[in-house]
């Protein structure tokens, strides 16, 4: 007969399956020099936004063609190291002048770093580019334009690596669509690309040390991030170490 006892610590272990990583086994310019002519009036060229010259600094050639075309809004996740667990957060929105950065937040990433091939309970983030949009929580809705479930399925029992509470981590989730079904719910266990290859990576609340696989921000930071999202302007992650992200 289970007890009491028992079935909570079985739900709490359900629950923190759920989220952050969970998933079943299975060069220098020179100035130019100053002319003498007197400058002439000429009219400013049309800028598309297909060519604009400002470029998210930091990308190379390979992970900007992972960019969708239609993308306006780039969340851009960027790893200290390779095996590092500390990242930096900076919203970009795309304008007729190129990339516009928004501020720059503290992160963190999985305890082990990155990886380009990311697999249940290998303790590192997935490298890539992917869409956001879905959003939820244990807390209500901030305000945010997408779409965003909100239950107690959010709850986040236990302690991280550090020893840190890990309550309140999931008061504000976005679901990254790393193997998962996009517009569904963040606790959809839906996963095209099977079991084996992980799932549940969210941008979510920080709780002071390493993730499972998920990108952290302060609480303040992730509201902040929740109302500037919009699903019209198909906005995207952006994630990975900086070496990784410059190739």
């Amino acid at each position: 007969m289970i007890t009491r006892r028992t079935h909570v610590a079985l739900l709490a272990a359900s629950l923190l399956l759920t989220g952050c990583g969970g998933g079943a086994v299975a060069g220098t310019q020179t100035a130019p020099t100053p002319s003498l002519a007197p400058a002439r009036a000429t009219p400013s060229p049309e800028i598309s936004v297909e060519v604009a010259p400002q470029q998210i600094p930091g990308l190379g050639p390979r992970t900007r063609a992972g960019i969708p075309a239609d993308a306006r809004q780039a969340v851009v996740v960027t790893g200290r190291g390779r095996d590092s667990p500390v990242s930096t957060v900076v919203l970009y929105e795309r304008t007729e002048a190129g990339w516009r950065a928004g501020a720059s937040w503290p992160a963190h990433n999985a305890l082990k770093g990155w990886t380009d091939h990311h697999m249940a309970g290998d303790l590192r983030s997935p490298i890539g580019v992917y869409t956001l949009t879905d959003a939820g929580g244990l807390l209500k809705n901030p305000g945010t334009k997408l779409p965003y479930d909100r239950g107690v399925g959010f709850t986040a029992p236990g302690t991280g690596f550090e020893g840190e509470p890990l309550a309140g981590s999931f008061d504000y989730v976005i679901a990254i669509n790393y193997n998962r079904q996009p517009g569904t719910s963040p606790l959809d266990w839906t996963r095209p690309l099977g079991a084996g290859r992980g799932g549940g990576i969210w941008l979510h609340v920080d709780h002071g040390g390493p993730t499972h696989g998920c990108v952290s921000i302060a609480e303040k930071h992730m509201k902040e991030l929740l109302l500037a999202l919009d699903p019209d302007l198909r906005p995207v992650v952006v994630m990975g170490d900086a070496g990784s992200l410059n190739r």
